[in-house]
């Protein structure tokens, strides 16, 4: 005798195909996405940091207001804008938020200088990226600063030149900006000679832009 085929019921039938529907939708996208990244593998990464980006630049946007009078001073001792101080300040170490103030490349302080370029180049063993094996007294020492070429800069007056002194770091970026084109108005090549990447001039000019937009809209008021 033959075995009877059974065959589903009509409340089987539809609970099968109200799984597989979602089932069906996930595989489509995910075959979508697949293929739109073999064809333009730059598209989804490109959003992706475009995501990114936006986030980072408008997270922490405000200005603190105690740091306004450093930026001022050390803006108008070098003859550059305060904003652009602010807008290095802020990429740099978010307004000294970042913990430890030190990078992997070994960049040290508020402002995030290589120590070579704090105390000089042309100091014994500075080459490469510009972390040289420079011993902390004369790291800070104004002195042993100008003799060998370097940009720190005694901010608060204590007889020191200290990348971890917020007012020396400010001083010292201001001193550099100037001597990098800022003073002369060639604001975006003295932030290239700060970093060489064009990523980190799009975003301090950015932030620039966007301080100097709010000091038009406070004069205006």
């Amino acid at each position: 005798m033959k075995k009877k085929k059974r065959r589903l019921t009509a409340k089987a039938k539809l609970l099968l195909i109200a799984l597989l529907v979602p089932v069906s939708a996930v595989l489509f996208t995910l075959t979508a996405i697949i293929w739109t990244t073999l064809r333009h593998p730059s598209v989804i990464q490109k959003s992706a940091s475009t995501l990114i980006d936006l986030h980072d630049r408008h997270g922490g946007l405000t200005i603190p207001d105690e740091y306004i009078p450093i930026y001022k001073a050390a803006a108008d001792e070098y003859d550059i804008p305060w904003t652009l101080l602010a807008a290095h300040h802020r990429v740099e170490t978010r307004f000294s938020t970042m913990d430890p103030l030190l990078s992997p490349t070994g960049a040290e302080g508020h402002m995030q200088f290589m120590p070579c370029t704090f105390v000089g180049w042309s100091y014994p063993g500075c080459s490469g990226l510009g972390k040289g094996d420079i011993p902390e007294k004369d790291k800070t020492d104004p002195a042993i600063i100008a003799e060998y070429g370097g940009y720190g800069v005694d901010g608060s007056g204590d007889g020191k030149a200290d990348p971890f002194n917020l007012e020396d770091a400010i001083f010292s970026a201001a001193n550099y900006l100037s001597k990098s084109g800022a003073a002369d108005g060639h604001i975006e090549k003295a932030i290239y000679h700060y970093n060489h990447s064009d990523k980190y001039v799009e975003d301090v000019l950015w932030f620039f832009d966007e301080y100097e937009a709010q000091q038009t809209k406070q004069a205006k008021k």
